[in-house]
C-alpha cells in the first residue's frame, strides 16, 4: 500500500481518462499484492507445512551428516584396533621367541651337565668298582632307564619277599 503523503505517485489528479485508467490499474496491481502478502501472512497452515517441509529438510540432512561421521568412527576405531592387535601379536611372537630361546639354552646347558656328571660317574666307576662287577655298573651308568626298570622290579620283589615271607 502507498502513502499519498509520501511522495511516490504524482499529485492528485489525472490528466485524462487513459492517464487515471493506469492509475486504477497500478493501484489495484499494488492492492492485489497486498492482499496477497496479508493472505501469505494469514496462512498459518501453510507456513507451517512450509517450516515443516524446511525442517523435514534440515534433518534429513543432519542424519546423513551424522551417519556418514559414525561411519567414518567405525573405520577410524578398526583401525586403530586392528594396529593394537599386530602390536600384541608382534610383542607376544618376540616374547614367545625369547622364552623358546632361554629354553632351548637351559636345555643344552642341563644336558651338558648331565653329560659330565655321566662321564664323571663313567670315571668313577672305573677306578672303584671291582673287576667282576665293573661291566654291569658301566652298562647302567651308560643306560640309566633299563638298569631303573631292572633295580624297580628287583626293590618291588625284594619288598614283597620281606614282607610276606614264606611260611
Amino acid at each position: 500500500m502507498t502513502d499519498r503523503t509520501s511522495g511516490d505517485h504524482a499529485p492528485a489528479g489525472a490528466e485524462g481518462p487513459e492517464e487515471l485508467r493506469r492509475q486504477i490499474e497500478r493501484t489495484r496491481s499494488e492492492l492485489g499484492d497486498t492482499v496477497e502478502e496479508l493472505a501469505g501472512k494469514m496462512d498459518v497452515k501453510g507456513r507451517a507445512r512450509a517450516r515443516a517441509a524446511d525442517l523435514r529438510d534440515k534433518a534429513g540432512a543432519m542424519t546423513v551428516q551424522l551417519r556418514s561421521t559414525a561411519a567414518q568412527a567405525g573405520h577410524t576405531v578398526h583401525d586403530r584396533a586392528t594396529q593394537a592387535g599386530h602390536k600384541v601379536h608382534d610383542t607376544a611372537t618376540r616374547t614367545g621367541h625369547r622364552v623358546h630361546d632361554r629354553t632351548l639354552r637351559a636345555g643344552h646347558l642341563t644336558q651338558d651337565k648331565a653329560a659330565e656328571t655321566g662321564h664323571a660317574l663313567e670315571r668313577r666307576a672305573e677306578r672303584s668298582v671291582p673287576l667282576p662287577a665293573r661291566p654291569l655298573v658301566m652298562a647302567a651308568v651308560r643306560h640309566r632307564r633299563p638298569v631303573l626298570i631292572v633295580g624297580a622290579a628287583v626293590a618291588a620283589v625284594v619288598v614283597v619277599s620281606w614282607r610276606y615271607p614264606r611260611k
